[in-house]
């Protein structure tokens, strides 16, 4: 979905949401059992789209969620 996202003419907002917060969500990464991201998270880097973190970068994940 990014690569035909930010593919287009004019301005675009890409942002690759990097799952690191198991307590709220699942977290996953490049060893995860559960998913690998390698493949995103590099290109991500490569066509400078922006990654946020989800333990790091939201404070609230659900709006039930009280942190």
């Amino acid at each position: 979905m990014l690569q035909w996202t930010c593919a287009g003419a004019g301005a675009r907002l890409c942002v690759f949401v990097h799952h690191t917060d198991a307590a709220r969500e699942w977290a996953y990464d490049r060893k995860s059992h559960i998913g690998q991201l390698d493949q995103g998270l590099d290109e991500a880097q490569v066509k400078d789209w922006t990654v946020v973190d989800m333990k790091k970068d939201w404070n609230r994940v659900f709006p039930f969620d009280q942190r």
